[in-house]
């Protein structure tokens, strides 16, 4: 999608509102006050009304747009913005884009979709045979942590990040050759680097039939305990090329999308620039339709 078929179609708050609201129906309303899932649409409140309670709920309410003051074209501009291009946008960028004066209420509207993209991937677990590493990640360090002066991982001005990726070695048949294909990607910012939050990030993140492969980090050790096979190499340049191949180039990718595109990432909001990267890269063939799948995300964030 173009600014001008987004235009064409997202006009005005009248286009934007009918369509959020087709597209809340499609996903179906689930009364807060009951749980009853059939109701009446209110149209002088734009409001849904449960047919068992009576309860209502309002066309925001139970989503990212929820006790948000921006309109619903500011919303669906951001969300065309955010979803144009691989690249992104900053908040800063996003407010001049949308010509508002204050920027509080735009960098709070880009976090909550990064949330809310966050969120959706969460739903997943990835599959398979899966490549697992850590990455450092340079992100913006307060002036206690310059005081301090830490160390190795969690040090000022850099956070350890996990990274994983579905990859499935396919063979030719005419050549022999093997590559590898991938699949999908998860990211999650670590506390720190010890074996039992590795061990946590390996069970919500990936199916127990899965087979892993890593290199030989002592916090690796356990991992063989949560899934069908655990692989481990020596860490060396063939690893990085050919049995993290893929990990890695995500890893590259995040470090200088985020870098090129933001500036003095702060260690508390890192994770949220993550989901937008792995969010956009998991649908990296979707198209014009990530537009659609990110206003579903904003819609289903808090269900």
């Amino acid at each position: 999608m173009n600014i001008f078929s987004f235009s064409a179609h997202f006009g005005t708050e009248e286009d934007c509102r009918h369509h959020f609201k087709e597209q809340r129906d499609l996903q179906g309303i689930n009364c807060l006050k009951c749980g009853n899932k059939q109701h009446y649409w209110k149209q002088d409140k734009w409001s849904y009304e449960c047919k068992s309670c009576k309860y209502r709920t309002s066309l925001r309410k139970g989503t990212i747009m929820e006790n948000s003051n921006l309109s619903f074209l500011i919303w669906y501009k951001t969300m065309f913005l955010m979803s144009v291009t691989k690249k992104g946008f900053s908040a800063k960028e996003i407010q001049k884009q949308l010509g508002l004066k204050r920027y509080e209420p735009v960098w709070a509207m880009v976090h909550k979709l990064r949330k809310a993209m966050g969120n959706r991937d969460a739903r997943y677990t990835l599959e398979g045979m899966i490549e697992f590493d850590e990455a450092y990640f340079i992100v913006e360090s307060s002036e206690i942590e310059q005081q301090k002066g830490l160390r190795g991982k969690g040090a000022v001005g850099k956070q350890n990040v996990a990274m994983m990726a579905e990859s499935t070695p396919l063979e030719d048949i005419r050549t022999g050759k093997t590559e590898k294909q991938v699949r999908f990607f998860k990211a999650k910012v670590l506390d720190g680097h010890s074996g039992e939050e590795i061990n946590e990030t390996i069970q919500e993140s990936i199916d127990n039939q899965s087979i892993i492969f890593t290199d030989k980090s002592t916090s690796y050790v356990d991992i063989a305990d949560f899934v069908e096979l655990h692989i481990m190499e020596k860490s060396s340049k063939e690893t990085t090329e050919e049995t993290l191949k893929w990990v890695h180039i995500a890893i590259s990718n995040a470090k200088r999308n985020l870098l090129g595109n933001y500036h003095k990432i702060k260690r508390k909001y890192l994770q949220l620039y993550l989901n937008e990267f792995i969010y956009k890269l998991n649908r990296r063939y979707f198209g014009e339709k990530l537009f659609e799948r990110l206003i579903i995300a904003n819609i289903t964030a808090l269900g």
